[in-house]
C-alpha cells in the first residue's frame, strides 16, 4: 500500500462514502478505483486531479503527507487546490508567522507542503500586518540592498500569479533555483523576470511552471543599523548609465535643431 492509497481510503471513510459511489463521482469503474485504493495500480494525473478536487485536498498532500496524522480542519484551502498550508493562531486569534531559519532553509523545498515540517518552525506574531498568510524567510548575499545577509523578510502568500505587481519585491520558491528574494516583472509570456537591486547581478527568467510559491514583501527583520554604501562596481554602472542618458539627450536636442 502506498501513502496515496492510505490517504484516499482515509478520506473516503471520513466522508462516509462507498467505493462504488466515489468511483461514480470520478466517472470511472469501481474496479478501477479499487486498484488505486489497494495500491495495485497508480492513478494517472487526470484522476489525481479529480480526486484532489473532490476532497478539496492538494495533490502535494495526497502524495507526500500522511493525512491521518494531521487535523484537516486546521488547514487553509487555497485557490485551485494547488497547495494547502497549515495555520495556527495565538490566544488572541492572530495568525502565527512561521520563520524559516537558515538551518531550516535547506529542508523547505521538501517540507513546504508538509504540515508537520511547517509546524516545527519557530513562530512569531505580528498583528500589525493585517489579513493574509505570512511567513518569514532568510536573506542571503548582497543582491538586494539594503537587506543584509542574515535578515528575515516577512512575506504575504500570493495565491495567483496574476497578483504579482511589476517592480515589487517577492520571495520566490522554485524547483530549480530554490529560495530567492528578487524584484519581479511579468514582461515575459509564461515566465517572470527576476531582478536584483544590486546591479552587479544580471537579470534572469523563471518559467511559471517552475514556481512553487510566491510571497510578497511585507516587512524586514534585521539586526544591523549600518549605513548602506554602494559598491565600486555599482557606482561605476550608475555613472555609465548617467553618461548614456546625457548622450541620448544631446542626440535628441541635435535632431530637433
Amino acid at each position: 500500500m502506498s501513502l496515496f492509497s492510505d490517504n484516499i481510503r482515509a478520506l473516503r471513510v471520513k466522508h462516509k462514502i462507498s467505493q462504488e459511489k466515489l468511483a461514480e463521482n470520478l466517472r470511472i469503474t469501481r474496479g478501477r478505483y479499487v486498484k488505486y485504493e489497494d495500491g495495485t495500480s497508480e492513478a494517472p494525473y487526470d484522476i489525481l486531479k479529480q480526486i484532489a478536487l473532490y476532497f478539496h485536498m492538494s495533490i502535494d498532500l495526497l502524495l507526500s503527507v500522511d493525512i491521518r496524522k494531521i487535523n484537516i480542519e486546521n488547514l487553509i484551502k487555497l485557490e485551485g487546490n494547488r497547495l494547502i498550508l497549515p495555520i495556527q493562531v495565538d490566544s488572541f486569534g492572530e495568525n502565527y508567522i512561521e520563520i524559516v531559519s537558515q538551518k531550516a532553509k535547506a529542508g523547505y523545498l521538501n517540507g513546504y507542503a508538509d504540515p508537520e515540517y511547517i509546524e516545527s518552525l519557530q513562530q512569531v506574531s505580528l498583528p500589525f500586518l493585517g489579513p493574509g498568510k505570512h511567513r518569514g524567510f532568510p536573506v542571503e548575499g548582497d543582491s538586494m540592498p539594503p537587506h543584509e545577509d542574515g535578515s528575515i523578510i516577512i512575506g504575504r502568500y500570493v495565491e495567483r500569479l496574476g497578483e504579482v505587481m511589476d517592480g515589487r519585491t517577492y520571495i520566490l520558491i522554485t524547483k530549480n533555483e530554490g529560495m530567492v528574494y528578487k524584484r519581479l516583472n511579468k514582461n515575459k509570456k509564461n515566465a517572470l523576470v527576476l531582478e536584483s537591486d544590486n546591479r552587479f547581478y544580471p537579470n534572469y527568467e523563471v518559467k511559471a511552471s517552475d514556481i512553487l510559491e510566491i510571497w510578497e514583501y511585507e516587512c524586514n527583520i534585521g539586526r544591523s543599523d549600518k549605513r548602506h554604501e554602494q559598491t565600486e562596481s555599482q557606482s561605476m554602472k550608475d555613472l555609465l548609465l548617467e553618461v548614456k542618458r546625457e548622450v541620448m539627450e544631446i542626440k535628441n536636442n541635435t535632431s530637433n535643431t
